[in-house]
C-alpha cells in the first residue's frame, strides 16, 4: 500500500467515528441479543445498497471541490431548504441520544455516580468536545480520530473473541425476516442508522473539503474513493462485531435492554462483565466508550458545519461565526432535550431512526441525480455497475419504507 494513500486517510475515519455509535453499540447489539445471527442479512444488505450514495459524498467533493450542499443548490435551492428543515427536526435528538449514551458509559467507567448524574456527564463531555474542536479545529480532529478508531477496533475485536470463547451456545446462523409491528419497527430503526443516516454523505463531502485545505492530493477522486472504502468496510465489520457480541452474550438469556439510554449503558457494561468476567471491563468499557465518544465528537462538528453551510445557502448570508453559532445552538438544544425529555429518550430515538430511514430515499435520489447530472462530466460519472447498484438501492429503500408504512 502506497504511503501517499495512507496519508490521505482522514474523512473515512471521521465517517467511522460518526457511523459507529448508536447504530452499532445499541441497535446492532440489540439485534444480536433479540435475533441472534438472524439479522446479519439486513445489516449487510442495507450497507450494500447505501454504499453508492455515501460514496457520492467524497466523490463529488473530490471532482468539483465543493460540498454536496452546493451541488444540491445547483439542482434547486429548494433541496437545500428541505435538508435544512429535515436536519433541524432530528439533529438535536440525534446529538442528545449519542451524548447521553456516552455519558452513561462514562459514569460506569469513571464512577462519580453519586455526585454526577447522566445529564452532568453529558454536559462535561459536550464541553470537552467543544474544547477539542476549538483548540485543534479540523486538523486535530482528523489526527485524533486515527487513534480513537484504532483503539475502538482493537478493543472491539478482543471483546468479540472473548465472548466467543465464553459462549456455550451452539451457533444458529439461520436468517430471520421480522414480522409484526414491533419487530418491523425495530428492523426499520436498525436500517435507518446502519451504517449511518444517509445525510452523513453530506458530512463526508464537507470533511473532504476540509482535508484538502490542510493536505491537498493530486489524484483527488482516487484518493477520496480509496479513503471512503476503508472507512465503509470498517463500519460494516464493526457492525457485524457488535451483532456477534449481542448474540454471544445475550441471545436466549432472558435479558432485555432498557430503552432508557443511560440505563442501557449500565446494563451493557454489567452484563458483559458478568458473562465474561470482571477482567473484561477494560476491553468492553474502552470499546463502548470510544465508540460513543467518537460519535459525539464527530456529530457535533459535522452537524454544525453542515447547518452553517446550509444556512448560508438558504438565507444568502455569510456569517463569519456561523460554525460556532451552530455549535452553541446544538449544545443548548441537546441540553434542553436531556434536561426535560430524557425519560422519553427511547421514543425520541425510535422517531429519529425511523425518520432517518424514511428520508433515505430523498438523499439517495438526490445524490444519484447530482452525480449523473450535467454538472458532472461523463467520464467522471459513476460506472454502469455503480449506477445499477444505485437504482437497486433506491428501489430497496423505497420498498422497505412502503412495507413499513403499510404495516403500522
Amino acid at each position: 500500500m502506497k504511503k501517499k494513500y495512507l496519508q490521505s486517510l482522514g474523512p473515512s475515519l471521521l465517517f467511522v467515528g460518526a457511523a459507529v455509535g448508536v447504530s452499532h453499540l445499541v441497535q446492532s447489539t440489540r439485534a444480536g441479543a433479540e435475533f441472534g445471527f438472524g439479522l446479519i442479512w439486513a445489516l449487510i444488505l442495507v450497507c450494500l445498497f447505501k454504499y453508492p450514495f455515501f460514496q457520492f459524498g467524497p466523490r463529488y467533493a473530490a471532482i468539483t471541490g465543493e460540498t454536496l450542499l452546493d451541488g444540491y443548490r445547483r439542482l434547486g435551492k429548494g433541496f437545500v431548504t428541505a435538508y435544512f428543515v429535515l436536519n433541524i427536526a432530528v439533529m438535536f435528538t440525534i446529538q442528545a441520544t449519542v451524548t447521553i449514551v456516552t455519558a452513561g458509559l462514562a459514569s460506569q467507567l469513571f464512577g462519580f455516580e453519586k455526585s454526577l448524574d447522566s445529564v452532568d456527564w453529558a454536559v462535561i463531555l459536550s464541553v470537552i468536545s467543544i474544547v477539542i474542536l476549538a483548540i485543534g479545529k479540523y486538523k486535530f480532529l482528523d489526527n485524533l480520530m486515527k487513534y480513537i478508531i484504532l483503539v475502538l477496533s482493537i478493543s472491539t475485536i478482543i471483546a468479540v473473541f472473548m465472548a466467543l470463547s465464553n459462549s456455550k451456545e451452539a451457533f444458529d446462523v439461520r436468517q430471520i425476516i421480522p414480522y409484526g409491528a414491533v419487530e418491523l419497527t425495530f428492523l426499520i430503526a436498525l436500517l435507518g442508522w446502519m451504517p449511518a443516516p444517509l445525510d452523513v454523505s453530506i458530512w463526508q463531502s464537507i470533511w473532504y473539503i476540509e482535508k484538502e485545505k490542510i493536505s491537498p492530493s493530486k489524484e483527488k477522486k482516487h484518493h477520496a474513493i480509496f479513503d471512503f472504502n476503508i472507512g465503509y468496510i470498517s463500519t460494516l465489520t464493526l457492525g457485524v462485531c457488535f451483532v456477534l457480541l449481542g448474540a454471544f452474550v445475550m441471545y436466549k438469556s432472558g435479558e432485555t435492554f432498557s430503552s432508557d439510554a443511560s440505563v442501557f449503558a449500565s446494563q451493557f457494561i454489567k452484563l458483559y462483565t458478568k458473562s465474561l468476567g470482571d477482567f473484561s471491563l477494560i476491553f468492553i468499557g474502552i470499546a463502548a466508550f470510544t465508540t460513543m465518544f467518537s460519535t459525539t465528537l464527530t456529530s457535533l462538528d459535522a452537524s454544525s458545519r453542515s447547518m452553517n453551510r446550509a444556512s448560508k445557502i438558504v438565507f444568502n448570508k455569510k456569517i463569519i461565526i456561523g460554525y460556532w453559532f451552530w455549535i452553541l445552538v446544538l449544545f443548548i438544544g441537546t441540553f434542553l432535550i436531556l434536561k426535560y425529555f430524557m425519560h422519553n429518550m427511547g421514543t425520541l430515538v425510535k422517531i429519529a431512526t425511523i425518520l432517518s430511514f424514511l428520508t433515505s430515499p430523498f438523499y439517495a435520489i438526490l445524490n444519484f441525480r447530482l452525480m449523473t447530472s450535467k454538472h458532472i462530466k461523463k467520464d467522471e460519472q459513476p460506472s454502469l455497475i455503480l449506477k445499477i447498484l444505485s437504482v437497486l438501492g433506491i428501489v430497496f429503500l423505497i420498498g422497505f419504507s412502503i412495507w413499513y408504512l403499510s404495516s403500522i
